[in-house]
């Protein structure tokens, strides 16, 4: 085939028509032979290509169609979020805030839905735990003195334990740890401090059912010591009761007294019994000993006793006049909902206790709401505004933007009439939420704390209707319809716009794999050729030239 008709098969046989001097024309110049094969190759795929760059277009708008679309559907859930947070009986329109005037007899919390009011508090006197002390010894590991001690509980329960020397309680430390296994609702420790240790039990719980008792075992025996108490300290007026030789006597002692004359008047007494005052690092104290050595006496005070701290005692309190008893300083049920906790006793002092709604955080999730529908009517009306290319966003033509826009605007415009009654709050105006001309909400802060003040329940009722059916499950009920992830108008189009991109790149990997790889293949091949044609060409147009030459030479010859 000649160069020429290699060219002109190439113009006529490739589909769609190829333009081949224009090819030519970009590809060698007007005045330079051959072809740039590459290049003329992908002038002319680029032409074929023509509907892919408009299917690759048509996935550029499904893209921002998609991007859009999402940020929509993150907005309208979160008002959804918002309005979810009003309709809830544990939410923000339920909490309560109390207020003691005088929180230094008592403070209070309340929880979510207990009914606003004012109440009237007297604490007469608090719930005191039951707490005992033994005498002091000189260290936790001092071997205790033969005795025994029983402790009773209110209860009934009651143990007795011996000790001194083999027994429970050798020791503080011994006693505490026998006294602790018992189960008694007690907890026994060894206390110390300068002056020495001593075994401090504690009631497990406040309140008179939980206190208890201990009692020593009176001291009979030849020798017997007294607790020490502290140097310059004297005793109070007390008596205690001496028996010897069968005789008992009431000892008595009078305030301000020491040892030292409490020696002196028992020695006075001629009980067979010789009576001496002493000291030591902890202080002072009283030995009594038989006179011969032998002969046991009988005293009224154990070698180691226990003194009373604290009777454990119920709080005594009255509530908007009501008498209440507790065990604990922490009251519930004098109030339903509301929790006491009492600080001091001042009887007959009259303390205020106001349950009121919790206007911080009501305001809080409200203007949260007016925040996010601002957002999501703002996105979707940006879809409707015309740019400067003359057109609307890439939803702007969606139906269902037309639709969530509609709906978004009338649920604002929800009205609540009482079934019984009047109320202050019938709309949102009526909270100081009023419409923009461009759909979006502006709140009046002073508006909106006025009617959370003066009228707590009317906002409540306004939210949640009288069984959770006002405005906020009005208005979500309206957006489920966008919102629903399995059915919702959302995830539907959502799932279009998906299926429609995939169909599209499934279209343009086919047109690719099906016709532009082929093609790519048979114009090269095609171009090649012509390519060396073209490249033939002046050495064919010689010899057509000297053919032609020959030729008229023979005819002058003729």
């Amino acid at each position: 085939m000649s160069s020429v008709s290699s060219v002109n098969s190439l113009a006529s046989t490739t589909t769609p028509a190829i333009d081949i001097s224009s090819i030519l024309a970009a590809t060698v110049g007007a005045n330079t032979p051959g072809i740039d094969v590459t290049a003329a190759v992908a002038a002319a795929i680029y032409a074929d290509r023509a509907p892919e760059r408009a299917w690759q277009a048509d996935q550029v708008t499904l893209t921002s169609q998609t991007t859009a679309l999402t940020a929509i559907q993150t907005a309208t859930n979160d008002v959804t979020t918002d309005l979810n947070n009003l309709n809830t009986l544990t939410g923000p329109l339920s909490l309560r805030t109390v207020t003691s005037s005088d929180p230094e007899e008592f403070t209070a919390t309340a929880v979510a839905g207990t009914v606003a009011g004012s109440h009237t508090v007297v604490v007469n006197s608090l719930a005191t735990t039951g707490s005992w002390y033994s005498d002091l010894e000189s260290s936790p590991t001092s071997t205790l003195p033969s005795s025994s001690l029983t402790l009773t509980t209110t209860a009934g329960a009651t143990a007795t334990i011996a000790t001194g020397a083999g027994n429970a309680g050798d020791t503080l430390a011994d006693l505490a740890s026998t006294i602790n296994g018992l189960g008694l609702g007690v907890n026994a420790s060894v206390v110390s401090d300068s002056t020495g240790s001593r075994l401090a039990i504690i009631a497990n719980s406040s309140g008179s059912a939980a206190d208890f008792s201990i009692t020593s075992a009176n001291y009979t025996g030849t020798s017997w010591s007294s607790p020490d108490i502290p140097t310059g300290d004297t005793l109070g007026a007390n008596s205690f009761a001496l028996t010897s030789g069968g005789t008992t006597t009431t000892i008595s002692t009078t305030s301000g007294e020491t040892y030292a004359t409490l020696a002196s008047d028992i020695n006075a007494m001629n009980l067979g019994v010789t009576a001496t005052a002493g000291s030591n690092a902890n202080g002072t104290n009283l030995s009594i000993a038989s006179t011969d050595g032998t002969t046991p006496f009988t005293i009224s005070e154990p070698s180691f006793g226990f003194t009373q701290a604290a009777a454990g005692a119920n709080a005594n309190l009255t509530v908007d006049g009501v008498p209440v008893n507790s065990a604990s300083n922490t009251v519930t049920g004098a109030i339903t909902g509301v929790t006491l906790s009492l600080v001091g006793a001042a009887p007959g002092s009259v303390a205020n206790l106001t349950v009121a709604s919790n206007a911080t955080e009501v305001s809080t999730a409200i203007n949260q709401l007016v925040t996010d529908y601002n957002s999501a009517i703002g996105l979707v009306n940006a879809q409707f505004v015309v740019g400067s290319s003359g057109t609307e966003g890439p939803l702007g033509a969606d139906s269902v933007l037309t639709n969530l826009q509609s709906t978004l605007e009338q649920a604002v415009n929800y009205v609540n009439t009482p079934a019984s009654g009047t109320t202050t709050v019938s709309n949102l105006s009526d909270l100081g939420i009023t419409t923009n001309a461009d759909g979006t909400l502006a709140l009046d802060s002073t508006a909106l704390n006025t009617a959370l003040t003066n009228s707590p329940s009317d906002v409540q009722n306004f939210f949640q209707g009288t069984a959770l059916n006002g405005f906020a499950n009005t208005m979500n009920t309206a957006l489920t319809t966008f919102t629903d992830p399995a059915d919702g108008a959302f995830t539907l189009d959502l799932s279009g716009i998906s299926s429609t991109n995939a169909n599209l790149t499934t279209e343009i990997n086919d047109f690719e794999s099906n016709y532009i790889t082929n093609q790519q293949t048979t114009l090269t091949a095609e171009f090649s050729s012509a390519e060396i044609a073209l490249q033939q060409l002046p050495t064919e147009m010689a010899q057509i030239s000297a053919e032609l030459g020959n030729n008229s030479n023979n005819n002058n010859n003729g």
